[in-house]
This record gives C-alpha cells, sequence and structure tokens, in this order.
C-alpha cells in the first residue's frame, strides 16, 4: 500500500463537493463521521487527510469527505473495496434539496385556495 495518492479524490453528498488527499502521518482527525471509512480499514493513526470543500451543510460535507476517504483508500488498497463498500462509504447520497418552482412559495408548497 502505497502512502500518499497522487491525485485528488471527489467525494459528494447532497450539494456538498469534496477532493481529498491522503498522506501518511499521525491520523489526527477532527471530525469522526467523515473519518469513518479509516476507522473500519483500520488506518486511523497511520494516515492523515488533506480535504477541499466546498457547497452544502456540516453534514453534507463530512459525508463528501467520508466517500473520497473511502474512494482514496480503495484507490490504495482494492482489498479494502469490499469491507469499504459493505459499510456503504462508497455509494452516493444523491438526496437533494427540491428546486423551487416558479409562480409558487417553494418546492411542494402551493398558495392558499380560495374559492371565494
Amino acid at each position: 500500500m502505497t502512502t500518499t495518492t497522487t491525485k485528488p479524490l471527489t467525494g459528494r453528498r447532497k450539494e456538498a463537493v469534496a477532493r481529498v488527499r491522503l498522506v501518511a502521518g499521525t491520523g489526527q482527525t477532527l471530525v469522526l463521521h467523515a473519518f469513518q471509512a479509516l476507522t473500519v480499514a483500520n488506518l486511523s493513526d497511520k494516515i492523515d487527510v488533506h480535504a477541499r470543500v466546498a457547497g452544502g451543510g456540516l453534514t453534507g460535507q463530512a459525508g463528501a469527505i467520508r466517500m473520497g476517504v473511502a474512494r482514496a483508500l480503495v484507490r490504495q488498497d482494492e482489498a479494502l473495496k469490499a469491507l469499504l463498500g459493505r459499510e456503504g462509504f462508497l455509494t452516493r447520497d444523491s438526496r437533494m434539496k427540491e428546486r423551487k418552482k416558479y409562480g409558487q412559495p417553494g418546492a411542494r408548497k402551493r398558495f392558499q385556495f380560495s374559492k371565494r
């Protein structure tokens, strides 16, 4: 297993997009949810993660980083694909906010009906 990915990998969730690069290090992390893939692969104390995230909120960004880390781990070691796939780290969560429709106050909300 190599220590550094050469090219950043992309992870996505909702509107958030994360560019993730793994580097050999001490494994100091800030957000638990984002680095679950490292914990499952028993590499949390050996790898540092450099991530640049844009869009979405905190939960979406953490999910995007989690997917990017999982993809980077699979690129380094193909044997982890089955384990991380089973845990659902390689599946993109495509749920997004529905767009607002024109002429209405929201995506699903309609103006109040008035018979008279």
